[in-house]
């Protein structure tokens, strides 16, 4: 699903990594100390799965080598699971990735092109007016009882979960078109339209996300509200799911795995004509923290785990007489950063989200200006990623399509920093402790989530940095739920270190980031009653230009919006981006059928994997 949320986790085989324990100061000279180059990426040769047809049923057809059926494939993930196995209700990462596995989407992304392809959809065409999308479903596809997968589960999916806002609304809101919402009808029982407001360009990636079994979901939609949102909750017995994924699951103990067997009923087919996927299980280890992750890793209870930069030396060192092999995936497609809150309202209770005299400084540019420049990101790349990453500025991913390549770098200045502070009147006393000046000592609390060691590594240095202007930074890595409910619920954080999920190619799947009345506008959250009340004026042209970069068709035209947006973040620096890792994956050898990709991870055609020992 094209979206982003708040990144709970950094999902082992996508991107995960290990700190230093050791952090020192010194500012580190140029260059990465390791490298380690992309000749293990053979993704450009990757052949996508072609449309087979055979005794009336539209199978995918897999291209690959022929494999062998049977065995697991375990990897694992940190913190505490997933929070639900529902794809409409899932707002972290581990539960949408967990859930998506299950039910398929009518397009996925091409792993080298990145272009829209078909999934539980045969084909698609988008009409000359550019607001009518045509989709041919597969016929004699099924579902995990053996029901047919039709046109009326697409409709149920779209006009009765996704379009009436039920569950995560993040996918509904990023459809609003001038105040109104796509329409979906069925033409036939394997073809469904789709017609947008206006040419809509993102629209296209939206069908990536799940459909719903309408004979499974109709009671939860049925009943709506709070019992939609326990649906196909952690407690739902196994045997309770009917997917069209790969994998169904098998087994879910908390804290402790996830485990998933083949589906029976899948669409896809080797070149022998035999359903796959080839293995018999997949298994997600809940291994707590990154440093327990890779000792699993060690021990070989896993399969596949992303490195940290730290590890890359001696991992590659071991590469040649181990049972593991190393891929270079490229820049993070994700983004890390520093958030300030800006939040300088009352809520219903009449007390402020926010202390007022923290709130006076948050709001103060030169403020956040003073921060950014304090923060020393090449120093947190060489001594976290331990060279492997580049300082990031923006908020697209430096691989995106749409970067916006003329916001320049710049190195720690804490001489230039301290003179933005003083322009606000903010002055240190004998001690070097930092007032403002009205004589408030300036002191506030910095969060992360607990169990992410990377971010954690990162929260001390940012600390570290910040003290080094006279600032007293709390720092207080929390449980990520609790966490959340701070961000997104009761609004009382003061700076925090998070990261997001994105894509390369699409940024208007950071919609409901960047709007004013967005689901995760973290940096100045509003209630739901709010709105787009009280905004701030570059907030406003934020939303101008998420509005303006979707109706817009070209390439171009589209990307003068989104640079647009990039600089204003860059200027007003709401979010502080730090730095952007290169994900370094291992996973062992007895693994066939691996086709890295920068955009789609190691194990993005999961069903076409295969165990030889």
């Amino acid at each position: 699903m094209n979206r982003r949320v708040i990144r709970v986790v950094l999902f082992a085989v996508i991107a995960a990594f290990l700190c230093k324990a050791c952090i020192v100061k010194d500012v580190p000279p140029s260059g990465s100390k390791n490298k380690i180059k992309n000749e293990n990426i053979n993704s450009l040769t990757y052949p996508y799965p072609k449309n087979v047809t055979i005794n009336g049923v539209d199978y995918l057809q897999s291209q690959l080598p022929i494999g062998k059926f049977g065995g697991e494939l375990i990897t694992s993930t940190i913190g505490q699971g997933p929070k639900t196995f529902n794809p409409f209700n899932s707002k972290d990462n581990i539960s949408s990735a967990m859930s998506a596995i299950m039910y398929d989407g009518l397009l996925s992304t091409h792993p080298v092109t990145g272009e829209p392809v078909p999934k539980l959809a045969k084909a698609y065409e988008i009409l000359p007016d550019g607001m009518t999308y045509i989709i041919k479903l597969r016929h004699g596809i099924k579902w995990s009882d053996g029901v047919p997968i039709t046109a009326d589960d697409v409709v149920f999916t779209w006009k009765d979960i996704i379009f009436a806002g039920l569950g995560d609304t993040s996918l509904r809101d990023s459809m609003v078109i001038d105040n109104e919402l796509p329409s979906v009808r069925k033409i036939d029982d394997y073809t469904v339209e789709f017609k947008t407001p206006k040419p809509y360009a993102p629209f296209i990636r939206s069908l990536s996300a799940s459909i719903a079994p309408k004979h499974i979901f109709q009671k939860a939609v049925d009943k709506g509200g709070e019992y939609f949102d326990s649906f196909l909750s952690t407690t739902t017995k196994p045997e309770d799911f009917v997917v069209s994924g790969a994998f169904k699951l098998k087994e879910y103990l908390p804290a402790q795995r996830v485990v998933y067997v083949r589906n029976p009923n899948y669409y896809e087919i080797n070149l022998k004509d035999q359903k796959l996927p080839y293995l018999d299980k997949l298994v997600y280890l809940i291994v707590g923290d990154l440093n327990n992750e890779i000792l699993k890793f060690e021990a070989g209870e896993i399969d596949v785990i992303a490195l940290q930069g730290s590890k890359v030396a001696r991992y590659k060192a071991l590469e040649p007489h181990s049972d593991f092999v190393l891929y270079n995936l490229g820049p993070a497609t994700s983004t890390m950063y520093l958030s300030v809150n800006l939040n300088d309202r009352k809520g219903e209770n009449g007390k402020y989200y926010v202390n007022p005299v923290k709130q006076k400084w948050f709001q103060d540019i030169n403020f956040r200006k003073a921060v950014d420049l304090a923060i020393d990101r090449k120093n947190m790349v060489f001594n976290i990623a331990n060279g492997i990453g580049t300082p990031l500025f923006t908020p697209e991913s430096l691989n995106s399509i749409y970067l916006n390549k003329d916001l320049k770098p710049f190195d720690r200045d804490i001489v230039k920093a301290q003179a933005y502070l003083k322009k606000s009147g903010f002055y240190k006393n004998k001690k070097g402790n930092l007032y403002d000046k009205d004589g408030n000592r300036v002191e506030f609390d910095l969060y992360t989530n607990a169990g992410n060691t990377e971010r954690e590594a990162i929260g001390v240095m940012v600390k570290q940095d910040l003290e080094d202007l006279g600032m007293k930074v709390n720092f207080k890595p929390i449980e990520f739920n609790s966490l959340v409910n701070k961000l997104v619920s009761t609004f009382d954080w003061d700076m925090v270190i998070m990261g997001l999920t994105g894509t390369p190619l699409e940024p208007n799947g950071g919609k409901n980031v960047w709007l004013s009345d967005g689901r995760l506008h973290l940096f100045n959250m509003r209630s739901p009653q709010e709105g787009k009340k009280n905004i701030l004026p570059w907030e406003k042209e934020l939303d101008e230009m998420f509005t303006k970069g979707a109706l817009a068709t070209s390439f171009n035209d589209r990307k003068k919006y989104y640079d647009r947006y990039q600089e204003i973040i860059y200027n007003e620096k709401p979010m502080i981006y730090i730095y952007s890792p290169v994900i370094i994956n291992a996973i062992r050898r007895k693994f066939k059928n691996i086709y890295p990709s920068s955009l789609n991870g190691l194990t993005h055609n999961l069903e076409e994997i295969y165990v030889e020992e």
